[in-house]
């Protein structure tokens, strides 16, 4: 039984790394509950309540600045914004087509805030959605001052939750981030056992890929986290191993696939099996309790049967040395997490961000308008489905272009959205036929409902849907209004407003997916040429320069890539060779930022010397030459081949390199080479190999 515990205890945690949806779904759920107790005194109309629960509810939501001061700061300006999209809205109802002009106008002003960053985001939202819940509940101009009432309560409320009884503990933060990296890790060497035991098959791969794209996002968590808890050096240090993890992990993987493919016998396959089972055991460990792992036999056998394999290893022998450098590389990385540790040398350096641009047409601005008129055809073809109805439409396409970037993403998310409130459909009438008449069971499934929605915001839409609609159900129970015919309204608003959204991203200035993925993978290049300079400066000894926070705004930059190929690799996307096309550009990209963290992770300052530096200047000149040719490649698309890369030049480092560190950061500036060349090849970037003979020393 206690095992059955702690390992639904390291999923839970694995799932939600730092408890962050929790305390964000806590925090909107406690907010609504003290915001209704301060109003009920009063003895105000329910629809007043439920706006002060509302505004309760999306403070929490949407109000995710940095800093507290930041947090207060959107807080203040959240109640002027909602304040006067209350009046307007309560206005716009005794003033026809006010509120329909408005209500659509909201839209692109909501879409256009997300490039202020997290203020500009939450503001929008909070305008847009306390502009929405007046025309839903019905108020009236008359009920302005007690709305506005509950709007200051519900905000107050959230205040208190968020800095007195929910505050922020970072180091309890930082904690469950690395109770979550080391569930995340025993996933991956979960899913390296179920590889092994099929002998590897697609449904596997899949899984193995995954946890360990799910590992990095623990590891970039872990980082972030860090700098609340320990100082700069300590961070740095923490960084440097939190790498050598992923790349441990990454090889290990690797090393199981490529076993796979050889010849195993049963006994050895069984062996390797159990190997990585007792390994899992010692992960799942609780991370106060390490660095007591290295004291473990199992932990000093490991060590010891990997140092021991040499160029004659027997089958196996491949996963059994990478899972011995994998616990060496996590004992490590526990160390460092360690506030006391001692540090490397490096210091962090900061950035200054880059101003943004109040007004500039671009994606952003084109999101903005294709939502402004997709509002205006939802509301066309909402009127048909109700004439009391229609702001459901606007509604979803509201919520189709929040976060989308490209005319692809806009149809994803109405089809999520489509699908999640059809399946909410049912979960609304069944809780309001359960609960029929009970007022204290409605609202404690409202509850249950809200936090649901903020609970799987970030992971899955059509979850969130479904809660969302759901929500809605009771909410009509509670008004005395529901019925099994204004829950199908809602379903073809929705589907109006999803058509409505999705047209007027491909018909209006259309953002198309490739054309934004292309100026991401423009953004991968120019910030891998900015690693390669500095990662050369620091081999070379002419600068001491802190390359592992640039390998991780390259990882995320090759995240972002992620995020707008979505639509490609997506299973709605019914054409193989597009989603074949996606995958096989995002695999490219990761593995340039897989050979760029591995150098980040293994150089040292004047690392090389002599003859080696020039030799490592024409290496890394030959890589930026390529990367430019590129460049211009990704910026006329179809057009003349701008030039050719150029695969060997016949520059190599050195052949007399002995240091083991310094051969692992040469070989990953050549993988990174290939990576280059394969990626050229993804957009018909011919390559040349002139394969001109390296001259020996």
């Amino acid at each position: 039984m206690n095992h059955l515990r702690t390992a639904a205890l390291d999923r839970f945690a694995a799932a939600d790394p730092g408890l962050v949806r929790l305390r964000l779904a806590g925090s909107a759920v406690l907010g609504i509950i003290l915001a209704v107790g301060a109003l009920l005194p009063a003895h105000l109309p329910l629809t007043v309540m439920l706006v002060g629960a509302i505004a309760a509810m999306m403070t929490a939501f949407t109000v995710n600045d940095a800093t507290p001061g930041g947090q207060a700061g959107t807080l203040a300006l959240a109640f002027l914004t909602g304040a006067a999209s209350i009046t307007v809205a309560s206005l716009g109802s005794v003033l026809p087509p006010l509120d329909t002009i408005v209500f659509v106008l909201l839209i692109f002003v909501a879409v256009y805030a997300q490039r202020f960053g997290p203020r500009g985001t939450a503001l929008g939202s909070i305008g847009f959605f306390l502009f929405f819940f007046p025309m839903f509940l019905q108020t009236h101009l008359k009920q302005v001052p007690q709305l506005l009432l509950a709007l200051a309560v519900g905000v107050l409320a959230n205040t208190v939750v968020r800095f007195v009884l929910l505050r922020r503990n970072p180091e309890a933060e930082f904690l469950r981030v690395r109770r979550a990296f080391r569930a995340r890790l025993a996933a991956v060497v979960r899913a390296t056992e179920a590889y092994l035991a099929v002998n590897g098959s697609e449904r596997t791969r899949k899984q193995l890929r995954s946890s360990i794209s799910r590992l990095h996002e623990c590891v970039l968590l872990i980082e972030d986290a860090a700098p609340d808890v320990v100082d700069a050096r300590a961070t740095d240090r923490l960084r440097r191993r939190a790498i050598e993890v992923e790349l441990a992990v990454q090889w290990l993987a690797s090393t199981v696939q490529r076993t796979c493919s050889d010849e195993l016998t049963a006994e050895v396959r069984d062996d390797l099996i159990a190997r990585l089972a007792r390994f899992r055991a010692l992960m799942e460990r609780d991370p106060r309790e390490l660095p007591l792992i290295s004291q473990t036999g199992e932990y000093s056998r490991m060590l010891v049967e990997g140092s021991r394999i040499d160029e004659h290893a027997a089958p196996g022998d491949g996963v059994r040395k990478a899972l011995a450098e994998l616990a060496l590389a996590d004992d490590r990385a526990q160390r460092a997490a360690d506030p006391e540790t001692s540090t490397d040398p490096l210091d962090a350096e900061t950035d200054d961000d880059e101003p943004t641009q109040k007004f500039a047409y671009d994606n952003q601005t084109r999101s903005a308008i294709q939502a402004v008129v997709g509002g205006g055809l939802a509301v066309l073809g909402g009127e048909l489905v109700s004439h009391q109805r229609w702001y459901w439409a606007v509604l979803t396409v509201f919520v189709v272009f929040i976060g989308a970037s490209s005319a692809g993403a806009t149809f994803v998310k109405g089809v999520r959205r489509l699908g999640g409130t059809l399946i909410g459909i049912f979960g609304g009438v069944l809780l309001a036929l359960l609960v029929a008449g009970s007022t204290p069971a409605t609202l404690a499934l409202i509850l249950v409902c809200v936090f649901g929605m903020v609970y799987t915001a970030r992971v899955s839409q059509v979850v969130m849907a479904f809660f969302v609609t759901s929500m809605l159900g009771l909410l009509y129970s509670l008004l005395g209004t529901f019925s099994f015919a204004v829950l199908w309204i809602r379903v073809a608003e929705t589907a109006v407003g999803a058509a409505a959204g999705i047209l007027a991203a491909v018909v209006i200035v259309p953002v198309r997916t490739r054309s934004v993925m292309l100026d991401n993978i423009t953004e991968v290049l120019d910030e891998l040429t900015e690693f390669l300079e500095h990662a050369e400066g620091l081999l070379a000894g002419e600068e001491n320069v802190n390359i592992i926070e640039l390998s991780r705004d390259l990882d995320r930059a090759v995240e972002q890539v992620r995020t707008t190929i979505e639509p490609l690799t997506h299973p709605v996307n019914l054409r193989s060779a597009r989603r074949d096309y996606g995958w096989h550009v995002l695999t490219t990209l990761e593995t340039i930022a897989f050979r760029a963290r591995h150098v980040a992770a293994r150089a040292q300052p004047g690392q090389l010397a002599g003859g080696d530096v020039d030799r490592l200047r024409l290496f890394t000149g030959r890589l930026l030459a390529n990367i430019d040719v590129l460049r211009k490649a990704l910026d006329s698309p179809g057009g003349p081949t701008p030039g050719t890369l150029v695969r060997d030049d016949g520059t190599p480092v050195s052949d007399r390199i002995e240091q083991a560190e310094t051969r692992a950061v040469l070989s990953s500036l050549s993988h990174l080479d290939e990576g280059l060349v394969s990626l050229g090849r993804v957009f018909h970037v011919e390559a040349t190999d002139p394969r001109v003979p390296a001259k020996r020393p």
